[in-house]
């Protein structure tokens, strides 16, 4: 299993962007799906955007046309841009593979939108 490391999270005011950066301890060339994930408090984890290796992207409703989701499998890295964000977008954000049995929860980023 692969182990995801969070980064780039923050205090941002309502309207702001954030990039998520999210750096994978192994080779996720052979991951052919990924997720980037958020909990916020009192909430179950949930979904908010996926990657197929092939590029194909799906994003939750909440976000679709807010947020967009990039892989580098060169670098073993992927990203969240996060744009025109609200305050119901507080939360801790994980990436880890959308099958969840190829990867390892990392500790995830914060990020709070809050004037």
């Amino acid at each position: 299993q692969v182990q995801f490391v969070e980064s780039g999270g923050g205090l941002v005011q309502p309207g702001g962007s954030l990039t998520l950066s999210c750096a994978a301890s192994g080779s996720i060339f052979s991951i052919v799906g990924m997720g980037w994930y958020r909990q916020a408090p009192g909430k179950q984890r949930e979904l908010v955007a996926g990657m197929l290796r092939g590029g194909i992207t799906n994003y939750a409703d909440s976000v679709k046309g807010r947020f967009t989701m990039s892989r580098d499998n060169a670098k073993n890295m992927v990203y969240l841009q996060m744009n025109s964000l609200k305050p119901e977008d507080t939360a801790i954000y994980f990436c880890n593979a959308l099958d969840l049995r190829k990867g390892n929860w990392g500790q995830g980023t914060q990020v709070t939108v809050s004037s």
